[in-house]
């Protein structure tokens, strides 16, 4: 168990921006959702999920727009809505509190170690940048797994594009969320967010 905790670690920083939410209970535990905006360094900001136990949360006086420092591990769950079947991707929180101190620390910074599932798909933009999407499947306890979207750029990009299915890589980044546009029909769309991990450093770990 203490080997799958240390493939998955995810820290964040940001500003409380919605209620909590009940979202399930197992084993007479409940748990909540809510978002967290985390900043980048350019100025915007993404917004991250995070689900939390109500045992977490229970004393500690959290409300709309303070700051919070969450850790925990990244995951991914099947969720079916309106007869689709969607990846919904949330920071599973191990300890969250309230931060003072932000400006010194990174607001958002994640961990993994885990094996490529699908084969990368390699692009460039219509500016020249290149692209790498891949899909990293992570190991849990009790024999489940995470399916993280992963994306690459530049020379990252470039090395990760000849990665096989089932190399195992380690992969340091941050979590991202961007919206785009789903047309539902000809004169229909909605506005969905996507989340996904962008990498700032990756390693190929070396079979024995």
């Amino acid at each position: 168990m203490d080997n799958n905790i240390s493939n998955n670690q995810a820290a964040i920083i940001g500003t409380i921006e919605d209620e909590f939410v009940f979202n399930h209970e197992i084993y007479a535990e409940k748990f909540y959702t809510c978002t967290v905006k985390v900043p980048r360094l350019s100025g915007t900001t993404d917004d991250v999920r995070i689900m939390v136990s109500e045992r977490l949360i229970m004393d500690g006086d959290y409300k709309i727009g303070d700051t919070v420092e969450v850790t925990g591990q990244f995951r991914s769950y099947n969720s079916c809505e309106n007869g689709d079947n969607r990846l919904v991707l949330t920071v599973f929180a191990k300890d969250i509190a309230h931060c003072d101190d932000a400006e010194n620390k990174n607001p958002n910074s994640l961990y993994l170690n885990g094996f490529i599932c699908k084969k990368p798909v390699y692009r460039t933009t219509p500016f020249g940048r290149e692209i790498t999407d891949m899909l990293l499947a992570v190991n849990r306890s009790y024999n489940k797994s995470d399916y993280i979207p992963i994306i690459a750029w530049g020379r990252n990009a470039r090395f990760a594009r000849n990665l096989d299915v089932g190399d195992n890589v380690k992969i340091y980044g941050r979590i991202q969320s961007r919206t785009y546009q789903k047309r539902l029909s000809d004169d229909e769309t909605v506005t969905k967010t996507a989340y996904e991990v962008s990498i700032n450093r990756m390693e190929l770990v070396e079979s024995e």
